[in-house]
């Protein structure tokens, strides 16, 4: 018996390139998170966030990139805490919900997302 992906369910590559596009939009425009990224790359960004939970999803192993802590050590040295980590999984939600992502597909997604918290805030 084959198990399908959380990436295969969620739509593939296409899915969750569209989903980190119009996440980082959300971000971006929200005063209170916007400011982590300043004099990012974005283009660099939303290219490693979308290999990362390309990765993290069950498609290709094709993230490289640094872990979770060391990725976002230098954000937790300039303020970042758990209302900043709360914001960003509440774009996430925000995003999954406007593409119409199935219930149960979004609870998956953020399940994994709230599973980062203690590595994203370096606890």
């Amino acid at each position: 018996m084959t198990t399908t992906s959380l990436f295969e369910r969620l739509g593939g590559k296409a899915a969750v390139e569209a989903a980190v596009d119009l996440f980082y939009q959300k971000v971006l425009a929200d005063p209170g998170i916007s400011h982590f990224f300043e004099g990012t790359d974005m283009r660099v960004q939303r290219g490693k966030q979308k290999a990362f939970l390309i990765t993290v999803f069950g498609g290709p192993a094709i993230y490289t990139g640094k872990d979770l802590r060391r990725a976002h050590a230098p954000l937790v040295e300039r303020g970042l805490t758990d209302s900043h980590f709360d914001a960003v999984a509440g774009h996430l939600q925000a995003t999954l919900e406007e593409l119409g992502v199935a219930r149960d597909l979004t609870d998956e997604v953020m399940s994994i997302a709230a599973s980062t918290r203690d590595d994203v805030l370096n606890r």
